[in-house]
């Protein structure tokens, strides 16, 4: 097991409190996180992202997208029981789930869509205008003739 402690970041860096957070949370989340369900993220885009979650199982009302405090949290409960039946095997896992995924400054969520057992959530990156880069304009300095004992040379 991996054990790091971050702890001469904070004292050597100011400002960077966030940053180290985020290596403890992905650290932290390593090892505690499950496996299920299985997902993908791929980059569709330049400011542009797709996370596909395998939801088998799952109808469009018994998932729940939200997004809390930069967090995106995706979690399902099945509803209603089983009716009976017995099973001789069960491998389509439809135990409730939660499963999180930490977003950058200014990543919104576009929209989710549910096909062919898959959950598709669209991200994208919008940066507000202050935030661009701009391009200055550097001024030129007029150009002044030289000046020799006190006048202007012709």
């Amino acid at each position: 097991m991996r054990s790091f402690d971050l702890t001469p970041l904070y004292r050597a860096t100011v400002g960077f409190d966030r940053l180290a957070d985020l290596m403890d949370r992905v650290l932290a989340t390593e090892v505690a996180e499950p496996g299920y369900p299985p997902y993908n993220i791929e980059k569709v885009g330049e400011n542009a992202y797709r996370i596909t979650i395998a939801v088998a199982g799952f109808a469009v009302d018994e998932l729940n997208l939200e997004v809390k405090e930069n967090a995106l949290i995706v979690s399902a409960r099945k509803q209603g029981d089983e009716n009976g039946r017995t099973f001789l095997h069960r491998g389509i896992a439809t135990r409730a789930f939660e499963r999180r995924f930490h977003l950058a400054d200014h990543v919104k969520v576009a929209g989710a869509a549910h096909a062919d057992g898959m959950l598709h959530i669209d991200l994208v990156r919008e940066i507000p205008e202050a935030l661009k880069p701009r391009r200055i304009e550097i001024a030129r300095a007029a150009v002044q003739a030289p000046v020799i004992e006190g006048r202007a040379a012709a």
